[in-house]
């Protein structure tokens, strides 16, 4: 099965060249409560959507599924995730939760009337795993490597990917039957850890769904006049080299495997350097 593939902005054109071009679901970002001080100053992106963009999504999207990250629990959460499903959110995200209280109320207030999904993205909600997944009506799982590794004290998010942590996260979640994935991929060919390795580890994990990054295409960088044939490239590059993956044995996973925490390590050692230096 094809991994679902993600891509976030507030842009009606954008989602429409990305939903022309094969990508699964829009993802709109609500998220603001807690971000600013968790990555102040950090290269990562943090937007500034709104409730009037997921009611522009909706109406472009008739193929892709429309995603809405949600704000963490706090006092106005309920009426938060009224407005989003009143304005047609297909599955809603909830971030940077710690107990299964807080997932349990995320749940209860959806009451069935969009998909569950979970941001694991806290050490707290990993050692609460097990009393999460106890819970009825998750419908999926993403790790979020960014905020993660920040919450550990790591140098680079990918360091969760040969530590043991997203190893032993999704052997609980496929052990539960509920669809999972982490991070987030560039083009084939791009990334400062190439994309084909981290494919080829969602592929050995049986990861089905990613984040198209923002180094996939940045608007604020990227020529909009060629968004339609870098998506059309970057999903179908994508798409082949899934099927290449899917033919592969299990030493070739092994071996890429070994390629990658190579890197990682020689990547952190660059990083060591330019902050010595």
């Amino acid at each position: 099965m094809a991994m679902t593939l993600m891509y976030i902005t507030n842009n009606p054109k954008l989602a429409r060249i990305a939903q022309s071009t094969g990508v699964d679901r829009i993802f709109v970002d609500l998220e603001q409560i807690g971000k600013q001080e968790r990555q102040g100053g950090l290269d990562t992106v943090q937007s500034r959507h709104s409730i009037h963009d997921v009611k522009a999504m909706r109406s472009v999207l008739y193929k892709s599924e429309l995603l809405v990250r949600t704000n963490p629990i706090y006092p106005e959460i309920k009426a938060e995730i009224e407005q989003l499903i009143s304005a047609g959110a297909d599955v809603l995200m909830l971030p940077f939760f710690k107990t299964a209280k807080e997932v349990e109320t995320f749940i209860n207030i959806i009451d069935g009337r969009a998909k569950v999904c979970l941001l694991v993205e806290t050490p707290e909600a990993v050692a609460a795993i097990d009393d999460i997944l106890a819970l009825p009506g998750i419908d999926e799982i993403h790790i979020g490597l960014n905020d993660l590794h920040m919450g550990y004290g790591l140098e680079f998010m990918f360091e969760l990917l040969i530590n043991g942590v997203v190893e032993d996260l999704c052997a609980k979640f496929k052990a539960k039957g509920i669809r999972y994935g982490f991070g987030g991929i560039a083009q084939l060919g791009k990334g400062t850890l190439p994309a084909k390795l981290i494919l080829a580890e969602h592929f050995r994990l049986g990861s089905q769904m990613a984040i198209l990054s923002r180094s996939f295409f940045n608007p604020d960088k990227d020529d909009m006049p060629m968004a339609k044939e870098i998506f059309r490239n970057g999903v179908q590059e994508i798409r082949e080299y899934e099927q290449f993956l899917a033919m592969q044995d299990e030493p070739f996973f092994f071996e890429s495997r070994i390629i990658m925490a190579q890197m990682i390590d020689q990547i952190k050692s660059v990083r060591k350097i330019q902050i010595a230096g």
